[in-house]
């Protein structure tokens, strides 16, 4: 499978709507809760999610630098963080449907990969942390059979080096014959029967 504008495009407006949802369903209570992600609370998860994955997603799209006052700050000290957020990927879905993102590369400081490529890997961290958030806060992340597909290709194309940045754990076995979706949270590490909170 190829990473280009037809293949990602459509599976990060369908991403891009689930995770707003997802967001809109975490409540305040919760937030210094574990979140399953290592020693992170679930507030430190939402604000790590919400940099990277609207922000981010925005700002290669520009082929602009992510600042660190995005980076390191704590969106939940916002009430309406969740709104902020949804509106985010709003103006990152819209970068994304110029054709000319899709087109030549984009620096990622320690390199430049192809704009389809970082897309592809910046969706995967939209849709795999909108799975942990959903998870640390008893929601589920629904994704079609499409982008359950496509986020099993980008994950075994990716998992080992990920792997060396601690980006990912050990991959976690599952049945024989489970679902796309299920076999794509394992290889990232992640427990796809991990009860929610």
């Amino acid at each position: 499978m190829e990473e280009r504008m037809d293949t990602v495009y459509p599976h990060l407006v369908e991403a891009a709507a689930e995770a707003a949802r997802v967001a809109a369903g975490v409540g305040p209570g919760g937030l210094d809760a574990p979140s399953g992600c290592g020693e992170w609370t679930v507030r430190t998860l939402v604000s790590h999610w919400v940099a990277y994955s609207s922000h981010g997603l925005e700002h290669r799209a520009r082929r602009l630098q992510l600042p660190a006052a995005l980076t390191e700050r704590d969106v939940t000290a916002e009430a309406d963080w969740a709104a902020r957020y949804a509106a985010g990927l709003d103006r990152a879905v819209a970068a994304w449907a110029a054709p000319d993102a899709w087109e030549g590369t984009i620096d990622l400081g320690h390199a430049a990969q192809p704009a389809p490529e970082v897309a592809a890997l910046l969706w995967t961290e939209l849709v795999l942390h909108g799975w942990d958030v959903a998870r640390a806060t008893g929601q589920e992340f629904h994704v079609t059979d499409g982008a359950a597909a496509l986020l099993l290709h980008v994950v075994a194309e990716n998992a080992e080096l990920y792997r060396q940045y601690e980006g990912f754990a050990a991959p976690v076995e599952v049945a024989p014959g489970a679902p796309v979706y299920e076999r794509a949270l394992a290889l990232s590490g992640r427990d796809p029967h991990r009860t929610p909170r």
